[in-house]
């Protein structure tokens, strides 16, 4: 999801070729700390870079699947880098007030059991399991508010910290988008970050997950450079692990990042990766999956992959996927993206989180 505050997102001119690549990143922060959300009006999602009348495909669709030499689960697997950890020592697990008594809006998502406990693999790098009864807010923080030109994207719903949106409760995070009129917005929902907390260059991510599914609805797990603050976006670099917008039931991939000063994109989703496709129900549990190293990241849902980038160029631009990124999740409601059609009969909705694993 990207947007134009700090992390501004850089408008696609139009292209010589048929389609716009529409992108949406899942990006932002707050007025200190912003990150691209949602391309401004575009059409539909290709697997071509589109960087203004440049047509740029940086992958090797014939490459093996570097998931190979990635094994989370494998107690000898060794870091392709040293990781950048960055955990804050101050602050203690703070209880959440009172936690919403309904269930979430996924009724069979939320009626599922969570896959596991807590993990106990020595390799593990980093995690969160949400057991307990609040967010971990040494892991945790927020954005608060709407940010600037909602987020970047138009967004409709303004992100708070308060229990109503987001909270912890049988081993489920659940971050809850709300119709109600809070702060001169219509809608409410919650936009959790890791940055200044954890943040890591390379490895394998593993989350289990459920997502919203509703007309004007727009979940996401995704990551920014650390660097943002610095550079800004998109030469920060933007990773979006999951997007999905609607009802399309549709789970997309795809990579933001600067080409001489321009906005870059490139991206994939779960109905057309080069060819195969894979049907699913987003608002059941499924295990994603991202595959870093130097030379790939790759990402899956339940072993298919959905989206795949070559970034072997360390010394050129792909340089911005060598760094350090932090994790956001988030639920948006309306955006240029999505839309601005809302059905408000499906308040409140959820994403549902079973855990977030990092292996080196």
């Amino acid at each position: 999801m990207f947007g134009e505050k700090k992390s501004t997102l850089g408008a696609l001119a139009s292209i010589s070729v048929a389609i716009i690549f529409a992108t949406i990143a899942a990006c932002s922060s707050d007025d200190s700390s912003s990150g691209p959300d949602s391309l401004e009006a575009a059409a539909a999602k290709t697997d071509t870079v589109y960087v203004r009348d440049t047509v740029y495909v940086p992958i090797d669709t014939n490459a093996a699947s570097s998931s190979e030499s990635v094994n989370p689960t494998s107690s000898d697997t060794t870091p392709a880098s040293s990781s950048t950890i960055l955990a804050s020592s101050t602050g203690e697990q703070t209880s959440s007030a009172a936690v919403p008594t309904s269930s979430a809006v996924n009724p069979e998502s939320s009626a599922a059991t969570p896959a596991s406990s807590a993990a106990t693999d020595e390799n593990l790098l980093w995690s969160d399991e949400f057991e307990g009864s609040s967010i971990d807010e040494t892991k945790w923080g927020y954005n608060i508010g709407t940010g600037e030109n909602g987020w970047g994207n138009s967004e409709l719903e303004y992100y708070t910290n308060r229990p109503e949106n987001v909270y912890v409760k049988n081993g489920l995070l659940h971050i809850r988008a709300q119709k109600e009129d809070y702060e001169g917005k219509n809608y409410t929902s919650t936009r959790l970050l890791s940055q200044n907390k954890f943040t890591f260059t390379y490895g394998t991510v593993e989350a289990r997950i459920a997502l919203p599914v509703g007309e004007g609805i727009w979940p996401a797990f995704w990551m920014l450079g650390e660097n943002i603050d610095d550079i800004s976006w998109p030469a920060c670099g933007e990773i979006d692990i999951i997007e999905a917008i609607n009802d399309e039931s549709i789970v997309y991939g795809t990579h933001h990042w600067a080409h001489e000063g321009n906005h870059a994109q490139y991206g994939n989703s779960t109905a057309d990766h080069h060819g195969s496709s894979t049907k699913i129900d987003i608002s059941e549990f499924h295990i994603y999956k991202m595959v870093w190293n130097k030379e790939f990241i790759e990402m899956y849902v339940d072993d298919f992959m959905y989206q795949k980038i070559d970034i072997t160029d360390a010394a050129g631009e792909m340089g911005t996927f060598h760094k350090p990124f932090f994790f956001i999740l988030n639920v948006a409601v309306g955006g240029t993206w999505p839309g601005f059609d809302i059905d408000d009969t499906q308040f409140p909705t959820e994403m549902l989180v079973d855990y977030i694993r990092v292996y080196p």
